[in-house]
């Protein structure tokens, strides 16, 4: 069959591979739409460590089920699914230790285009239906149910990390895809201040909409001096980092609360090297400033909570989709349109 595949630093190909297997408790699917997502993009065209060639892409999916393993109880052919973006493994030991993220190994929750083939294909396999693939309701649009997958539920989790408490002044650097989200999560949460750091018209539009008070460009201001100025020299409460280069975590240090500030990150850290750490702004190490930094959440139950949320009206992630190609020629088309970021461009959407 046909599938993406990463063929070397800066490289994809379309090329046959193996038919996916199935397992007794897993299932075989067909792609309906996928998106890729900013971390194909590190895959394909960034650094760091060394990736496996020849290894199918992707991870955003929502998709019909063709068969099912001899174990699986709650789903069945023709079911129109949404394939969360992570998937760990709910029968190792370490889930009921709470290590959702990383149970077997680093990153094992992470396995679509990853650890196990992607989603890039024609067809494409889970290990484990009933505990990853989710159902989608009634009256939820493609674009909304392809968001929950992974955007959503990332963004998410950077608002639920930040522990935020009702009237917080929060901040989140970053408006992509996944920081809007976590404006959006931030906003459900009971922030009252919402300070959103960003640039591109689009996204900015957008993160008012989603609940963003204030809109800063860091292109036009000192955005640390500037949070510290809008919160009376206080700082915020809460700081969700989405976006950026290396120097954000000491921007997030610089302008978080002392005592109780917690700061939340969800962004990718391309390449090898260190995130510095500031003395200053870290209380000499005795700041009273919370860090977490983790993997979204996933599985079916996240996922399948995730579109509750948008299916009773909460949240309605689907104007993140800004632009739509047809055909699953037209992946790799979407996957450099994600690398070079035209300006009217969120997220893009392929329908097999």
């Amino acid at each position: 069959m046909k599938a993406l595949v990463f063929s070397g630093p800066g490289k994809v190909e379309w090329r046959d591979v193996d038919e996916p297997k199935l397992l007794p408790y897993g299932a075989i699917l067909k792609p309906i739409a996928v998106a890729p997502c900013s971390s194909d993009v590190h895959t394909v065209f960034g650094g760091g460590v060394p990736k496996q060639e020849n290894h199918v892409l992707g991870h955003e999916c929502i998709a019909e089920v063709i068969e099912v393993g001899s174990e699986v109880r709650d789903f069945k052919p023709g079911d129109k699914t949404a394939v969360p973006a992570i998937t760990p493994n709910w029968r190792d030991k370490a889930i009921q230790d709470g290590n959702y993220g990383h149970a077997s190994a680093p990153f094992s929750g992470h396995q679509l285009g990853r650890t196990q083939p992607g989603v890039f294909a024609e067809r494409f396999s889970v290990a484990d239906a009933d505990t990853t693939l989710a159902h989608i309701p009634e009256g939820i649009t493609d674009e909304q149910a392809l968001m929950s997958v992974d955007v959503v539920t990332t963004g998410f989790t950077g608002a639920e990390n930040a522990d935020i408490r009702f009237g917080d002044c929060v901040c989140v650097m970053g408006i992509g895809p996944i920081g809007l989200m976590a404006v959006a999560g931030a906003a459900l949460s009971g922030a009252g201040q919402i300070i959103a750091v960003g640039t591109r018209p689009i996204c900015v539009n957008l993160a008012k909409k989603y609940g963003a008070t204030t809109v800063l460009s860091y292109k036009e201001c000192d955005i640390v001096s500037e949070v510290r100025r809008l919160t009376s020299g206080v700082g915020a409460d809460a700081v969700i980092i989405a976006g950026g280069n290396a120097n954000v975590l000491e921007q997030a240090y610089d302008m978080t609360r002392y005592g109780i500030g917690r700061i939340s990150n969800i962004n990718y850290f391309g390449g090898t090297g260190y995130l510095p750490l500031p003395i200053f702004s870290g209380g000499r190490g005795m700041c009273g400033k919370t860090l977490r930094m983790e993997l979204a959440k996933g599985g079916r139950s996240r996922i399948e909570r995730m579109m509750i949320m948008i299916s009773c009206g909460r949240i309605d992630p689907s104007p993140l989709v800004t632009h739509h190609l047809d055909g699953l020629e037209k992946i790799d088309d979407a996957l450099y349109l994600m690398r070079d970021k035209p300006a009217d461009l969120i997220k893009v959407m392929v329908r097999i």
